[in-house]
């Protein structure tokens, strides 16, 4: 991981605040519930839009623009800046802060939410964005077509960890599999928590995430199923999960539904149906408490069925487990491929996650 320290900016005509006290820009109270952290250091500002690698003829994509500070250096570097604010006192002072100036007719502000807004097509998407939308805003782009070139994001800094770790890390988690099988992702800079207007709680981290072209060819439903169960304990052997009553029954379920319909499980072709499967990956990623493991061991996890036919299944799902070597494998130390090749073992036994 690449990166750096953003020095912090004293700041000015005293403190910004403290305490419950509202923080001001321009007359507008800023509020941190809503995810208000206004960038005021333009030291950063400057520095986030060289790390981007603005093109004269981008288009450039917003969100959560604030006042505009960030918005005015994008202006300057860019065609043209499309800003996605849900609050309309923002929008408001967006559309006076750039009225009458040469960039009034380069900027396009749509009030909304940009979880539920379809956004238009945008070349690169630069932003500072409310934490608490990270990881549903992080697949909602990475599901957008046609594709963009890359997306500079400012995020909580453990989640920006999370977002590039590698097997073997502790951050390494669900989030970080489905992100890493969908783009390239690299830490740009650290900043501290004093380069924003009011102050958030934690420090934060810009991101740069560039789509794969083309995208793997995997059913992207499938890989979650795989990956979830996977990363429910993913302190313990894929052995351990696999022996687990729980999955083993929806497993089996699966696989009694298809043998009965004799449906195909193969990756769909369709653009459309790839990116709404893409967006579903972060509809239940919490930003910062995906993994859970409960400490118990694992052979109170293990199966006790005496039933035959469900030891007969138990025994197909470990089966696939030793053929790949998997049996004693971690998924927290699993890679990219070898989480592809899992999957295709097991589809090829006629398992399915979905």
């Amino acid at each position: 991981m690449a990166g750096g320290k953003i020095k912090k900016e004293k700041l000015r005509n005293g403190s910004a605040g403290g305490g419950g006290n509202p923080h001001f820009q321009g007359g507008i109270p800023f509020h941190k519930s809503k995810g208000q952290h206004i960038l005021k250091n333009p030291l950063l500002i400057d520095s986030i839009i060289q790390k981007s690698g603005i093109k004269p003829t981008d288009v450039i994509l917003e969100i959560g623009p604030g006042t505009g500070n960030l918005t005015k250096k994008l202006l300057e570097a860019g065609k043209s800046v499309i800003a996605v604010e849900v609050d309309p006192r923002m929008v408001l002072e967006l559309q006076r802060r750039f009225q009458g100036t040469p960039f009034s007719s380069r900027l396009k502000v749509i009030q909304g939410d940009v979880l539920k807004c379809e956004l238009p097509y945008f070349d690169i998407c630069v932003a500072n964005i409310p934490y608490q939308i990270s990881s549903p805003l992080t697949f909602k782009l990475l599901s957008h077509r046609p594709l963009f070139r890359c997306a500079v994001i400012m995020f909580q800094r453990e989640f920006a960890m999370r977002l590039v770790a590698q097997p073997g890390d502790t951050l390494y988690c669900r989030l970080s599999v489905n992100t890493q099988l969908l783009a390239r992702v690299s830490h740009l800079l650290k900043v501290g928590r004093n380069n924003f207007r009011p102050p958030p709680k934690v420090d934060s981290s810009v991101v740069r995430i560039e789509p794969r072209k083309p995208l793997p060819p995997v059913n992207f439903k499938e890989w979650d199923g795989l990956v979830r169960i996977c990363f429910n304990r993913k302190n313990k052997t894929l052995g351990s999960i696999f022996r687990q009553k729980t999955v083993l029954s929806l497993l089996e379920k699966n696989y009694k539904t298809l043998q009965a319909l004799q449906l195909s499980h193969e990756g769909s072709s369709d653009d459309t149906e790839m990116a709404l499967a893409v967006s579903a990956l972060g509809d239940t990623l919490e930003d910062l408490s995906m993994d859970v493991d409960d400490g118990r061991d694992d052979e109170e996890m293990e199966v006790e069925d005496g039933n035959a036919k469900g030891s007969e299944f138990k025994e197909k799902v470990l089966n696939v487990l030793k053929q790949g070597d998997f049996e004693e494998r971690r998924s927290s130390k699993l890679t990219q491929t070898e989480f592809m090749f899992l999957l295709s073992l097991f589809n090829k036994a006629g398992i399915h996650f979905s």
